[in-house]
């Protein structure tokens, strides 16, 4: 049962190869159960591939089961249609567009299962591809935001080096009027007379205006405080917001640009490994020399070519001969007086309406 299964993968006409040997068959089912074994893992591997993109189980088994019948068929279709000729080149020939073409196949099942094979080590890169992102996106949203805090933060600086310098001027006045009171400067006079009112006086009132400048600043502070407090907040809402378009980075595509920054060499042997098993049907009917099978199915193939030619010959040869037969039945008619005197009496008849005819419409224009 599994014999025959794997001959009918192989496709191979079922009723000329009934009639071969055993090892014959064997070989065939040989043939057929590399097909059927290369397209079950095109079918995983696509899965596989799917399973990514959609993030669908279902969908996955679905256009994975859809993708393994058609290279199924496809492989088939090629180790079916590859005939032994009597020449090597000849048969090397009709091999180069089917190898070309399993080249293809190979490529495109074999990179699915790399992915799967090497999913740590494109999982670390993914990793380190991420955290670069991830800081470069907040640098990128910084540069929005950095340059007006960094101008309220001075702002800031300002208001209170404003505070400062203003509150360094009412101390300086305050020792001026002390020592006043004191004698120790100024007139030099112990107690509180004219110039030390004077001098507390201008004390007071600057003392006044730090005050006020304090209030005023204070507030003026607050406020950019306040501002700087909802820069930030935006600039953390708008890191946050993107933060999941970077962790969802991961896909078919950047799973396969992570894949090509891996070593090439174990990539590359297991291509060669799926190339192997997908040029294997094709590299094994053309190396094997022609079997049973083949020369049963060539001379089949040939009776019916024979069988086609000698009706083609026959037809030609049946139009070549109704045509001389022809020409010979009209050159003896021809000849005869009678049918020329026929021919003339229609022939005057006809003459005779076309000129009636002539006559009747030259009347109905006068």
């Amino acid at each position: 049962m599994l014999k025959q299964f794997f001959i009918l993968c192989s496709g191979a006409d079922q009723t000329i190869l009934k009639t071969c040997s055993n090892g014959e068959q064997n070989k065939y089912a040989g043939i057929g159960a590399t097909v059927f074994f290369t397209a079950l893992m095109a079918s995983i591997a696509s899965g596989f591939a799917l399973h990514m993109v959609f993030d669908s189980v279902m969908l996955a088994l679905v256009f994975g089961v859809i993708w393994g019948l058609l290279i199924f068929n496809l492989d088939r279709f090629i180790v079916s249609t590859l005939k032994k000729r009597n020449a090597f080149l000849d048969e090397f020939l009709q091999v180069i567009p089917r190898l070309f073409l399993a080249v293809i196949i190979a490529v495109v099942i074999s990179k699915p299962l790399e992915l799967k094979i090497f999913e740590k080590e494109i999982n670390q890169v993914l990793l380190e591809q991420k955290n670069d992102l991830t800081l470069a996106n907040q640098n990128q949203i910084a540069n929005q935001f950095h340059p007006n805090i960094e101008a309220k933060e001075h702002e800031i600086e300002s208001l209170k080096t404003e505070i400062d310098t203003k509150t360094a001027e009412v101390d300086a006045l305050y020792a001026i009027y002390i020592s006043e009171a004191e004698g120790t400067s100024g007139t030099k006079k112990l107690g509180k007379g004219p110039v030390y009112k004077e001098k507390r006086d201008k004390h007071d009132a600057a003392l006044g205006e730090l005050q006020t400048l304090k209030t005023e600043n204070a507030i003026k502070i607050k406020t950019l405080e306040n501002e700087i407090s909802q820069l930030k907040s935006d600039y953390q809402t708008q890191v946050n917001s993107s933060q999941p378009i970077i962790d969802n980075f991961g896909g078919l595509m950047a799973r396969v640009t992570a894949l090509g920054t891996l070593p090439w060499l174990p990539s590359f042997f297991i291509f060669l490994l799926f190339l192997a098993i997908e040029t294997a049907p094709i590299l094994s009917k053309l190396i094997t020399p022609k079997g049973e099978y083949d020369y049963k199915l060539e001379d089949e193939d040939t009776a019916i070519k024979s069988w086609v030619h000698q009706k083609v010959s026959e037809r030609k040869l049946i139009i070549t001969t109704d045509a001389t037969l022809n020409n010979k039945v009209y050159t003896d008619i021809a000849e005869e007086d009678e049918l020329y005197q026929y021919k003339k009496k229609k022939a005057r008849e006809l003459m005779q309406l076309q000129a009636d005819a002539f006559h009747q419409k030259q009347k109905t224009f006068l």
